[in-house]
Order: C-alpha cells, then sequence, then structure tokens
C-alpha cells in the first residue's frame, strides 16, 4: 500500500456560509446587514458559546446601528433571508450556551459553525498581531469589513497573513508508520511530524526537509491528502503521507522531538480505539491527536485504508 486518501473531510475544514467576499469590497452593503446581523463573540482565550451542536449568535442592536470597527465580517448564512453574520474580541455574552475551546471540544460542532469559528479564529489573532505597519511601525486601522488593515496616511493595505505548515504520516509502504512525541508531551502522546515551510520552498520540499531535520530519515514519494485551517494563531495545515526506509535509524537535529517510533497499523487501530489525549484509557499503550486535528483523519485514513 503507498497510496491513501481521507476518509473524510477535516473537522475544521467544512464550509457552510456563504462567504460574500464581495461585500467586503462594498463595506455600505454589508454593514447595511449589521442592525439584523448575528455576532459571534470570542473571548481573549479563544472561546466561543455553543448549544449543541451550534455557535450562538447574539443580536448586534446595542452596539449601535452600524458595525463597530473592530468587527469582522464572516459571511452570510444559508437560506433565503441571507442574514450577515459578523464577530467582535470581547467577553462572552450571559445568555445560553457554554464557553467552548475549539481545541478541544469542536468535534460536535455543525459545518456552518465549524467554518464560522475557524475563520472568526484566524482574523480576529490577525487583527491582534497585525496592529501596526510592518515598514514603518504607523497604527493600521482596520478595513474591507475587517479584512484588511490600512495605513490612514499612505493608503497601503494589509491584508490577513497565514503561516502554512505540513503534516506528514511517514509509513513503510505496507503496514508500519511513524509516530513522534515532542519535549514536554507526556509519554504516551504521540502525533505526525508537521513544520512551518520555510520561504522559497515548495510543500514537497518541505516534508522531506522537515523529516529529515526533525528525526534523521529521508522519504520519497511525498503525496498530498488535505488541508486544514488550525488558526493557533493563524496557520494553514497541508496533509501530506511519504514513505520512508525503516532500517533508517532515527536521529534529533533540531532538538524538537525526543522520541520517535515505527508502529504497526494493529497498534495504530487499538491506539484510535482507546480515545485520544484528553480521553484515553490510562492503560492505553499510547494515544493520538483527537478528531478536532487533521491529524487524527490522516491517521484514521491510513489505518483504515485497508478496510
Amino acid at each position: 500500500m503507498t497510496d491513501f486518501a481521507l476518509r473524510a473531510v477535516p473537522l475544521l475544514a467544512r464550509v457552510g456560509a456563504d462567504r460574500s467576499d464581495a461585500l467586503r469590497t462594498d463595506v455600505d452593503a454589508a454593514a447595511a446587514g449589521w442592525p439584523s446581523a448575528g455576532l459571534l463573540w470570542v473571548d481573549p482565550r479563544g472561546r466561543v458559546l455553543v448549544s449543541g451542536p451550534a455557535v450562538v449568535l447574539s443580536d448586534t442592536e446595542k452596539l449601535g446601528p452600524t458595525p463597530p470597527r473592530e468587527a469582522v465580517f464572516l459571511g452570510k448564512l444559508p437560506g433565503d433571508d441571507g442574514r450577515a453574520v459578523w464577530a467582535m474580541r470581547g467577553p462572552l455574552p450571559d445568555g445560553p450556551g457554554a464557553p467552548m475551546d475549539v481545541r478541544r471540544d469542536a468535534v460536535g460542532l455543525d459545518d456552518l459553525s465549524a467554518q464560522l469559528l475557524v475563520t472568526a479564529l484566524a482574523l480576529l489573532n490577525w487583527h491582534d498581531n497585525a496592529r501596526f505597519s510592518p515598514a514603518d511601525a504607523t497604527p493600521l486601522r482596520p478595513a474591507r469589513a475587517g479584512w484588511a488593515r490600512v495605513d490612514p496616511v499612505t493608503g497601503h493595505e494589509e491584508f490577513p497573513r497565514i503561516d502554512p505548515a505540513v503534516i506528514v504520516l511517514v509509513h513503510d509502504g505496507a503496514d508500519r508508520m511513524v509516530l513522534a512525541r515532542q519535549h514536554g508531551w507526556p509519554d504516551r502522546m504521540f502525533s505526525l511530524l508537521a513544520g512551518f515551510v520555510e520561504a522559497g520552498e515548495s510543500f514537497e520540499t518541505c516534508v522531506a526537509r522537515e523529516i529529515r531535520e526533525e528525526v534523521g530519515i529521508d522519504v520519497w514519494d511525498p503525496r498530498y491528502l488535505g488541508s486544514q485551517p488550525w488558526p493557533f494563531p493563524r496557520s494553514l495545515m497541508v496533509g501530506f503521507h511519504a514513505q520512508a526506509d525503516p532500517a533508517q535509524p532515527f536521529a534529533y537535529h533540531d532538538g524538537e522531538i525526543v522520541e520517535a517510533r515505527w508502529f504497526t497499523r494493529e497498534q495504530v487501530r487499538a491506539a484510535l480505539a482507546a480515545g485520544d489525549w484528553t480521553t484515553a484509557d490510562a492503560n492505553a499503550a499510547f494515544v493520538v491527536p483527537g478528531s478536532v486535528s487533521i491529524a487524527r483523519e490522516i491517521i484514521e485514513s491510513w489505518a483504515y485504508s485497508q478496510d
């Protein structure tokens, strides 16, 4: 087996809302929907209110007739009414729903809520860290309904940045794969190898370089699997698998990885059945990431690719 595909769309890569990107350049039209819009509040810890499978959208009436400058436009809800949705950073409002941390508890969200949440987090995290011009430190103002920041003197615009990173399942072409553990992780916690794409580098080149740097082995035949936004603070995880020879010894060159092992398909299936980092039984031999991560979807897709 030298190839496989993802069995499902990664949880945070789902599509539900109409992003309505044309309204970012027609701010008056976007603002016209503000009085009846839904507002997604994101607190300083990145949490939102959820009720069942849906994020809680608040009314905007207490914030005035037009969007505050710091509000970001997320798009429109599906359906005939096309209600607009915006997001803002601030304390979570009182009312129905419970706070949710997306990295731990987003598994049960519906498609619409997943898309709204990751878009809100990505935009708000970018605004938090892009308040000043990278050229001369001039304070920048939000523009384009939250999808840009502009220099009020020169008119120069800065747009949201993302940091692409590859995440790679290394396998032997048969029934074994590599999982690794970083410094600071508990002894039983393992995941896929990953790293950020460098300037002037393709995804495929990054796969080979990162695996070599982190665990000292050479890989070949990198193949794309899928991607998922990971707005912590602004990453895009790009999934691959690649083949390696298990006879190669591991060597930890960059100091990030403390341990790597080859695991059999049977061992990986047992770990998946045991749960994840937060729910696995104390007797599990090792534990793997939760379902909100693309890592879990890649591991499951490989583990059951022969069924």
